[in-house]
């Protein structure tokens, strides 16, 4: 392995709740640890599959009152930017040590070559028994707001 990613805690997202994901590497990073995500377009949201798909439409049609023709605000469309913006959104990114936790996550879609043949946590507070759940694929949800992979 490189000597960037030497010390980084890689995280296998495949089947993995995102929120559930988030919250944990939120906590994580906040406490100093460096984290690699990989299979971002893996984990799934729980949800019926239409109300999340048309929940992040709606989120890319937003506009603003002041001047209708801005439409706001930013959303990523790309499975691994979404994960990151979960992640960040349960960050105090606005204060020093939230920004400093940011710059300590990387995550990625697939599993990047110099990553192939390291261990690779499963975060067992995050992972659900989905047979019960209605779900999405981050990729799915991803693909149907435009994404082109």
């Amino acid at each position: 392995m490189s000597g960037e990613f030497s010390n980084y805690t890689i995280i296998d997202a495949k089947n993995h709740v995102a929120g559930r994901l988030a919250s944990v590497v939120a906590k994580r990073l906040l406490k100093g640890e460096r984290i690699v995500i990989v299979n971002a377009e893996k984990a799934v949201i729980i949800g019926d599959r239409l109300r999340v798909i048309n929940k992040f439409k709606k989120r890319l049609t937003w506009r603003t009152y002041y001047n209708p023709e801005k439409v706001g605000p930013k959303i990523p469309i790309r499975p691994d930017r979404i994960l990151k913006r979960m992640i960040r959104g349960m960050l105090p990114r606005k204060q020093y040590k939230g920004r400093m936790a940011l710059k300590r996550l990387r995550v990625y879609i697939g599993v990047p070559e110099e990553f192939k043949d390291k261990p690779k946590e499963i975060v067992k507070e995050a992972i659900k028994p989905l047979d019960n759940y209605k779900y999405i694929y981050l990729e799915e949800v991803a693909k149907s707001i435009g994404w082109n992979p």
